[in-house]
Formats: C-alpha cells, structure tokens, sequence
C-alpha cells in the first residue's frame, strides 16, 4: 500500500494521541473471551451479527481480531445516531413505538434486527452512554444495555452502570459485558 504523493509517514509518538494505549480500548482484555466465544461458534457452525453504540466498535474489533473471523462473524454496524439506525437497520420511529434508546427493551430490538438483517444465529446490541457526561435521556455516564438474541427464540438482556465518566475505559467495560453475556448465554 503505497502512502499519497506528497505525504510524509507520522511519528510513533503523534499516532499515541492523549490516552495512553491502555486506555485505547485494552484489546487484550477483550480477546481471550472473543477467543471462546469463536471457539464455540464454529464448533456449533453459527454466526453472530452486532448492533453497537458506546462501545464504538469494540465489540465487532475483538470478534474479528480472532483469527478465522469470516466464519463466524456476519457483520456489525455502530448504530450511534438516528441516521445510522434509519439507514443501516431500515428501522422507523413506528417500529420503536415508545420505546427509547439506552434500556433493555431497546436493546433486544436492535438485537433482533441485526440478527434478521444478516442471517445471523445470533444477534448482539450493546446501547449505553459512554461520557464523560450522560446521554439525552438522563442516563448517566458509564450506563448502557445489552441484550443477546439467539436460535429457539433465545433472549437476554441486561443493564450494567459502572459509575465511570471515563469514556474510553466505559467503551471497554461494555464490550467486555456484552461479550461475557454471549459467552455465558452460549453456554
């Protein structure tokens, strides 16, 4: 992959931004489960499709840094605005009725649906606020739901607060649920 004309290579130091790499996401937190969680999924043949918000990707990056990822992951999507969940879900403000962003009802939803979407054995949806502050809705920072959605109308959803306004170290705290919830509810 050649660089553009013109363009000089960054520095290792301005690619280390102000958060330090740990606070980046801590990969290596998230990947041991990712691992058993792939184990099992291609053991068994199924696939797994995700529905993201907080966790801003988290969840997809840990499945797809397993090796042999392409059996097992049918894709994901960070559903962060309106726009995103209109035109990547093709869902409409009729389809969610009452129901509001960042609760449990919510969450299995968007679960539901990128499941359907993909074909996926299972769908996962991780919808929180990640801060410093909380979201629009009165949740506050370091609040968000999960829920995981499966083969013989499987369903569990959850809620974790974590009490944190740190942002990057929340967005890892969420993917690090939701994965635990699907390994635990693949059992």
């Amino acid at each position: 992959m050649g660089a553009c004309p013109g363009s000089k290579p960054l520095p290792t130091s301005a690619l280390r931004g102000a958060h330090p790499p740990a606070q980046l996401g801590n990969m290596e937190t998230l990947i041991p489960i990712a691992q058993q969680i792939a184990d099992t999924l291609k053991a068994r043949g199924e696939t797994v499709a995700i529905s993201e918000s907080s966790a801003g990707g988290l969840i997809s990056a840990a499945l797809l840094a397993v090796p042999g990822a392409s059996s097992y992951y049918r894709g994901g999507g960070v559903i962060y605005t309106p726009k995103a969940f209109k035109h990547l879900l093709g869902l409409t403000r009729e389809d969610i009725g009452d129901m509001r962003s960042s609760t449990e009802p919510y969450a299995r939803l968007l679960a539901n649906t990128i499941r359907g979407k993909l074909a996926a054995d299972w769908g996962l949806c991780e919808t929180g606020a990640s801060g410093p502050t909380g979201n629009g809705y009165g949740d506050a920072a370091g609040h968000t739901c999960i829920a995981v959605v499966g083969p013989n109308r499987f369903e569990i959803s959850t809620t974790l607060e974590t009490g944190l306004s740190d942002r990057p170290e929340n967005m890892r705290l969420f993917a690090k649920e939701t994965l635990e919830v699907f390994l635990a509810a693949l059992g």
